[in-house]
């Protein structure tokens, strides 16, 4: 057990006006003063552990508690020089970046100010294990109701993990309203750099808000979002044929080494990243690193991270370089899709790129070929399996709703899990789409689709295991599963027309949610829950605080009479 025995207190201060958050600067790396270590010839050292230390089964506890205050607001913005209304976390979209060092201990106290919508809200802490901290993991309908408008809430986490992650609204589609921010948890890295840029944010957006589109993309499809944004800001070519907005903008000096954390925060669009002329070196996979490769581009599916080093080697070339996000037209729709760019300048250099993107396949791929963890973990054989199949349709009043199993789910945010659980129901709706696990298994899941779409797979509460994942129709008699040291995420792509084989250990009580990253599809019903080693439940669960937020949800509901018109989740 490593411990260090101070706290410290960082306070996210509110902020009144939204930000441009149109340029990168290195992040303020908040560092334990009794780290040695880890400088930028040696970042694969961490304070007495380094990369090849087993997280897993060797805790990590610094002593050190991070406290942030984070108020969800409405505000009206304008990302891409046109205004419209949204909602913000401490006025700014993105939200404040959270940092933390790897064994400290999160405390976020998360206040609803939403007055204008009456929305409720939670934030949830993606990728994050939550180990025996299920009840901190800010899912409405499963591990809570939502936060009432004036209420506070709060979380406490350990970081178990280091690397790159993100925070965001699991309410409705608030998430893609602004309700989203950056997480880093400091730690030892796969390779060196000189200065870490920290988290680089690539969304989609449009002048209509996510709540406005959603009646059509349940009724027609998801339709083309008009723009894309690079850490909260882009340009638009308004009616007139004027160029409106703010790019993106970096500098970059002569010779040194960044790392950049890439998060795909969109709604629908599978973005390939690349910076024109420069190599990219991939040191991350969510939460987990990996043992460097190279590539021109990196495939960034929605939901998920990937943390990129590159070297300031081209000035040779240009003083100012293209940095493209490219939503991929096999799955993405962005009217503005070719325009979804940033710059790097060289030094001093304001000028306009005339740099030429490298050459791709368009296509909305995994990464996972190439992932391969640092800290090496192999995969025993199943003793609990099952196989879901995701298909899509119109219910009776004409609405598309995605099914697992033929069950599209369905939870209501007053009736959390974790409630039911507390009060001992032992069965459950259809369409609660409940699975339960018991403790010491090795779980092998099969998730298979017919339908030509590919999905963004997040599961809460784990990091998984990647044993196979191609395109046609899953055959245990013909597909090898990868058991040795196989790649590891929090989400992974489902292929259009094929199949994802996932596995993880039942180490976590809890009820775990699994479902689509796409925003329209894990409104319309592409979800699970999982509930793990129910027996021990009840005794990580605060009972007291569990209650008081869904009489304060149910009270804000019935006098501004709130209707849920979503999966819940």
């Amino acid at each position: 057990m490593h411990h260090l025995s101070y706290v410290i207190l960082a306070a996210a201060k509110l902020a009144s006006a939204l930000p441009n958050f149109n340029s990168l600067q290195p992040a303020s790396i908040q560092r334990r003063a009794a780290c040695e270590g880890n400088t930028d010839t040696t970042r694969d050292q961490w304070c007495d552990l380094d990369i090849s230390t087993d997280y897993w089964t060797e805790p990590v506890d610094t002593g050190v508690t991070r406290e942030y205050w984070l108020d969800i607001s409405d505000v009206t913005v304008s990302p891409d020089g046109r205004s419209r209304s949204a909602m913000a976390i401490n006025g700014s979209i993105p939200g404040p970046t959270l940092f933390a060092d790897w064994g400290d201990n999160v405390v976020i106290h998360v206040t609803n100010s939403l007055t204008t919508s009456l929305n409720g809200t939670s934030l949830h802490w993606h990728g994050i294990r939550q180990n025996y901290t299920n009840q901190h993991d800010g899912v409405p309908a499963i591990t809570q109701c939502p936060v009432a408008v004036g209420e506070t809430i709060t979380y406490s986490w350990k970081a178990t993990q280091y690397g790159t992650s993100w925070y965001h609204s699991h309410f409705g589609l608030q998430a893609y309203q602004g309700v989203f921010g950056g997480l880093i948890i400091n730690g030892p890295a796969t390779a060196n750099y000189d200065e870490d840029l920290g988290v680089l944010f690539l969304n989609d957006w449009d002048l209509q808000t996510v709540d406005e589109i959603y009646p059509t993309a349940e009724t027609n499809g998801p339709p083309a979002l008009e723009n894309g944004l690079i850490n909260g800001t882009n340009v638009y070519t308004d009616d007139d044929g004027n160029e409106i907005g703010s790019r993106f903008n970096t500098t970059f000096e002569e010779g040194k080494t960044y790392r950049i954390r890439l998060v795909n925060g969109a709604v629908d669009t599978h973005y390939k990243f690349s910076i024109d002329n420069h190599t990219l070196t991939v040191i991350s996979g969510d939460l987990v690193a990996v043992e460097p490769y190279t590539a021109t581009h990196v495939d960034v599916a929605m939901g998920q991270r990937i943390d990129v080093l590159v070297t300031a080697d081209q000035a040779a070339t240009a003083d100012s370089f293209w940095l493209r996000a490219i939503p991929q037209s096999a799955c993405s729709d962005i009217t503005n899709g070719d325009n979804v760019r940033g710059i790097v300048y060289y030094g001093d250099s304001t000028a306009t790129p005339e740099t030429t993107a490298h050459e791709y396949t368009d296509g909305c791929d995994d990464e996972t070929p190439n992932l391969v963890p640092a800290v090496s973990k192999d995969v025993e054989g199943a003793n609990w399996s099952d196989f879901e199949d995701a298909a899509v349709g119109r219910n009776t009043a004409g609405l598309f709703k995605w099914t697992l199993n033929s069950t599209s789910f369905l939870v209501d945010w007053a009736e959390p899990t974790l409630e039911s659980i507390m009060g001992g129901v032992a069965e459950y709706t259809t369409q609660n789409a409940v699975i339960e696990l018991s403790a010491l298994q090795w779980v092998y899941l099969v998730v298979q689709t017919s339908v030509p779409v590919p999905h963004p797979i997040h599961l809460h509460g784990h990091d998984f295991f990647i044993l196979a994942q191609d395109s046609g129709t899953y055959d245990s008699s013909t597909v090898t599963l990868n058991t040795e040291n196989p790649p590891r995420r929090d989400t992974a792509m489902l292929p259009a027309s094929g199949y994802l084989v996932m596995a993880w250990e039942t180490d976590n009580p809890g009820a775990w949610l699994m479902h689509c990253h796409i925003g329209w599809h894990v409104s319309e019903g592409f979800a699970l829950q999982f509930i793990e080693r129910v027996d021990e439940i009840p005794a990580i669960v605060d009972e007291d605080v569990l209650s008081d937020v869904c009489t304060e949800w149910i009270a804000h509901s019935d006098t501004n009479s709130i209707v849920q018109h979503d999966s819940g989740v």
